[in-house]
């Protein structure tokens, strides 16, 4: 697929990095020559500088062929008229805006191919909202995904040492829940993935992914893991885009106080957030934080737009005392570098950008697709379509499919039902499939995989 990306930032070069390792022909366009120049160094893709929007910045970036255009630049304003450009002036298929200020994205009128013909709105700053918001609703879990419309969910959890799983064999877990189908679909040890077979034995410090039903997931967590209090009191620390729509999600069903740096915005915010006090005040502020109690609150949230302000004043609230303490972090390389050891659980807003992004991306009847492990391994979900003429998979038992080295089939949703397969399970036409990708350089397998012949049409 020929694919170009606007904006050579943390998302736009993550988004190539992770394409250019697919056999995608990727081509970067942005102002900053020595941002290109990195890219070009480490990756297999091509750059033009210049402005993202310009006709002919687009032209020589291959607009006239593409079959996607990515605006990822900093700027809702460039990404929209970028938009706008490659339809009017190549007819480029598929294009794809990322669009931050809310002013924009909540207005649906204006994307549509009579004004402005973007096919599909990424917004990180909601992407953000939901991953959170996730997070404190499923207490015990690192990640929470959903699929199939939430039918299913999958959770990453760490092994405790004097947990319930450590020592267990995976063919000896199901015992311990013999109510509830569930499968363990990834185990990540020291940052290594490790392919889920019967006679693997988990270990202290192991990230374990289940996957079960949606309504199911509570009592996993609870009888597997060490399973934190319910949720009661927040204490978010940013008064962005971010921090306000956490508020307002939020606000109704736990009791939220948000700290805002500005006067005049938090001035702003407390007009507002109904049922949300807003405090105005630093976030690594010790008497501040001790006046509000940090030492009873459940989740202490940093989601500024200054890593540093987040992992710091993370860092202080999960030593004064906050029961559990998440940071969003930009660089990806803060990540691995603070999760665990200082903080509770580190958000990366390009990860959560990326998995939107390569839903749009993927070959194939793809519905949604969730970066495991910082983009190392993906969990895909799939429609089978067609028939035994025209589909590589319907009619046919799992053990029966071509399924590439690493990948493994963790559930099928068919209809209203979730199905944890076996090896002579047969895939059904429009059946959601999920599926697990410890290497995504063989993602295209994956694809190829679950697309039809041309019979079907």
């Amino acid at each position: 697929m020929k694919i170009i990306i606007l904006g050579a930032g943390q998302v736009g070069s993550s988004l190539a990095a992770s394409l250019a390792n697919e056999a995608n022909d990727i081509t970067v366009v942005d102002e900053d020559g020595e941002q290109l120049r990195l890219l070009q160094d480490h990756l297999d893709l091509r750059t033009v500088r210049g402005h993202a929007a310009y006709p002919h910045i687009l032209e020589q970036a291959g607009a006239e062929d593409a079959d996607m255009l990515v605006a990822v630049t900093d700027s809702d304003e460039t990404n929209m008229i970028a938009c706008q450009v490659a339809f009017t002036r190549f007819h480029t298929p598929t294009k794809i805006a990322r669009i931050r200020a809310p002013e924009f994205a909540s207005e649906k009128a204006l994307f549509c191919q009579e004004a402005l013909p973007i096919d599909v709105i990424i917004s990180p700053e909601k992407l953000v909202t939901h991953a959170v918001q996730r997070l404190i609703e499923t207490p015990g879990a690192l990640q929470v995904m959903d699929f199939a419309g939430g039918k299913v969910r999958l959770v990453a959890v760490k092994v405790y040492h004097e947990g319930a799983l450590v020592g267990h064999k995976l063919k000896s877990i199901s015992a311990l829940v013999p109510e509830i189908e569930m499968r363990i679909a990834a185990i990540f040890r020291q940052g290594e993935s490790i392919i889920p077979k019967r006679d693997t034995e988990l270990e202290a410090d192991d990230e374990v992914f289940f996957l079960a039903a949606r309504e199911h997931i509570a009592v996993l967590i609870h009888k597997l893991v060490k399973m934190d209090e319910p949720v009661r009191n927040i204490i978010l620390a940013g008064g962005g885009n971010i921090g306000k729509r956490l508020a307002l999600e939020l606000e109704n069903n736990y009791q939220v106080k948000l700290i805002c740096h500005r006067r005049p915005r938090a001035k702003e915010l407390s007009h507002e957030l109904a049922n949300t006090i807003v405090l105005q005040g630093d976030a690594a502020d010790e008497e501040l934080l001790r006046d509000e109690n940090i030492e009873r609150t459940d989740v202490f949230c940093a989601v500024t737009n200054d890593d540093q302000v987040n992992i710091l004043s993370a860092m202080l609230a999960k030593r004064m005392g906050a029961h559990k303490v998440m940071a969003l972090i930009n660089r990806p390389a803060y990540v691995d570098l603070v999760q665990s050891d200082m903080l509770d659980i580190a958000i990366s807003p390009q990860q959560a950008t990326i998995s939107g992004l390569l839903t749009h991306v993927r070959r194939g009847d793809v519905v949604a697709v969730h970066s495991l492990r910082r983009g190392a391994a993906e969990a895909i979900e799939a429609i089978a379509h067609g028939d035994t003429k025209t589909s590589r998979v319907v009619g046919k038992r799992i053990e029966q499919l071509k399924l590439p080295k690493g990948c493994t089939i963790g559930a099928i949703v068919r209809g209203d039902e979730v199905v944890m397969p076996h090896h002579e399970t047969i895939i059904e036409a429009d059946d959601h499939v999920i599926l697990f990708l410890v290497d995504k350089r063989r993602v295209s397998e994956v694809e190829k995989l679950f697309q039809v012949g041309i019979g079907f049409f």
